[in-house]
């Protein structure tokens, strides 16, 4: 059985010693979806809403937090990023907004927790800039789509 990498032996938290791990390619995708109201979803896309380009202002949103990751989850590695993407996809026939982060790098750790931050971020940006239209948003679904590089290889979410 696996076990956590963020316990010592003792039983305490630690950061994990990434110094002895070899450098590789990885990356990582992650995914959020936002319900809203079809008349909040039209006023997104229409540009009709008085705080600006929804979109836009989200993706930024996820793109900073994704470089803040080590700075909000204790025992994150503060990593070099070389890219992070956000993407927001109105899905107007469900009345919902996807959000997708995929970050990458060559180093020593993964970038799980920096795509789940961004696109966590993203979809609450949202929510942030559309509250005042409607309160009854949901943001759901946050997970790790597919990751690559390092000693586990790659994995990809069965959809």
């Amino acid at each position: 059985m696996s076990k956590l990498t963020h316990i010592d032996a003792s039983g305490q938290a630690r950061m994990v010693d990434v110094g002895e791990k070899e450098i590789t390619e990885r990356s990582a995708t992650a995914e959020a979806i936002i319900d809203l109201l079809p008349e909040t979803l039209k006023l997104i896309m229409e540009g009709g809403h008085k705080k600006g380009d929804v979109f836009a202002v989200a993706r930024i949103a996820g793109i900073q937090a994704a470089k803040k990751c080590s700075d909000l989850i204790p025992l994150c590695h503060p990593l070099m990023l070389s890219s992070v993407k956000v993407e927001l996809q109105a899905i107007e026939n469900s009345s919902q907004i996807r959000v997708l982060a995929t970050c990458k790098l060559s180093g020593q750790t993964g970038v799980e927790m920096e795509a789940l931050t961004a696109a966590s971020v993203a979809a609450l940006t949202v929510y942030d800039m559309c509250k005042a239209v409607d309160r009854g948003m949901v943001i759901h679904s946050l997970q790790l789509l597919e990751k690559s590089g390092g000693k586990s290889g790659h994995y990809k979410r069965d959809i």
